[in-house]
């Protein structure tokens, strides 16, 4: 069975928590893709990351390992369309994630758009609390990611 049937197609929409997000950000598509795909570049623009590695390409199937809030998470990409989609996910800490990311060019910039399902007993036992830390930690990637595309330097 190919990776892509064993893997989601998108968020999961039963869960309890579902944050959505979208921001428009003043560069090309291809930059805005490339700091968000380079996923070993993180900690050095997405402060609420303290590290991460990836463990081979971009490509459905890959891994990468990150450390946020001091927790080490693991991630499996689900789905890859370059310049315009990626879906990854995994179970850490009792919460299961999905996150996706839409890329769209539009004129000189780029709209992106993202939303992560969040699931598991810890989430079930403080629904209202999680929607909250997921809703600030979506909206503080997107403007992080807005800061360092429209960077000049």
């Amino acid at each position: 069975m190919p990776p892509s049937e064993l893997y989601p197609s998108g968020i999961d929409e039963t869960a309890p928590v579902i944050s959505r997000h979208s921001i428009r950000i003043a560069a090309p598509i291809e930059r805005v893709w490339q700091l968000h795909t380079d996923v070993g570049a993180w900690p050095r623009w997405q402060t609420d990351i303290e590290s991460a590695r990836i463990d081979g390409p971009v490509t459905p199937g890959g891994t990468f390992h990150w450390t946020s809030a001091g927790l080490s998470i693991g991630s499996t990409i689900y789905a890859v369309e370059a310049p315009r989609r990626i879906l990854w996910g995994g179970t850490a800490h009792g919460i299961t994630a999905i996150h996706e990311w839409r890329f769209e060019a539009d004129g000189d910039g780029t709209q992106v758009r993202n939303e992560e399902s969040w699931s598991g007993s810890p989430v079930d036992a403080d629904v209202e609390n999680q929607r909250k830390l997921l809703s600030q930690s979506l909206d503080a990637w997107l403007e992080l990611l807005r800061r360092i595309a429209e960077d000049p330097a």
